[in-house]
């Protein structure tokens, strides 16, 4: 699984254009009245990482970290490409040209893993947001979350082959 480099700047928007689906997704959930993530807790818990701490009890009560909304947006968008740049990977030059919707749903689906057995216990909420109060109710809206940034990635790959044609 390698990516030909002149690949990764089509990974790259195919990652941006996908997050930014995510994040009007998230946008509408706000809107709706649905908590959505704080994305300054990621640039904080990114923020501690930098200084050797990977874990916290609770990332809402670690020390504030300077900058740290901008971190967390950065973060963000930076794991979107690296998604994205898997995914192209694993399909090839062929996908990006005519892009599938199977594939990109699949990585989509996948990327649940991150917060669920990675950022959520780290933060201080549990494997699979064990830790708070609904935890059933905080995976599906993960999965959910996930799901529309895999369809995100297959618009924005859509989008790519569209326009360069």
């Amino acid at each position: 699984m390698t990516l030909p480099l002149q690949e990764f700047p089509l990974a790259m928007l195919i990652g941006i254009g996908a997050t930014a689906v995510m994040d009007a997704w998230l946008l509408l959930l706000k809107h709706l009245g649905v908590p959505t993530l704080n994305f300054a807790f990621i640039g904080r818990w990114v923020g501690h990482l930098f200084r050797g701490q990977f874990a916290h009890a609770a990332i809402a009560k670690a020390v504030p970290i300077r900058g740290e909304l901008a971190w967390g947006w950065l973060t963000h968008y930076a794991v979107g490409v690296a998604f994205a740049t898997v995914l192209v990977s694993l399909q090839g030059a062929d996908w990006v040209r005519s892009p599938t919707l199977l594939p990109a749903l699949a990585v989509g689906v996948c990327t649940v893993a991150a917060p669920l057995l990675v950022m959520q216990p780290a933060m201080g909420s549990g494997f699979a947001a064990s830790r708070t109060p609904t935890p059933l109710k905080n995976c599906l809206r993960s999965l959910a979350n996930h799901t529309v940034f895999g369809f995100g990635l297959y618009l924005s790959a859509l989008a790519i082959a569209l326009i360069s044609r």
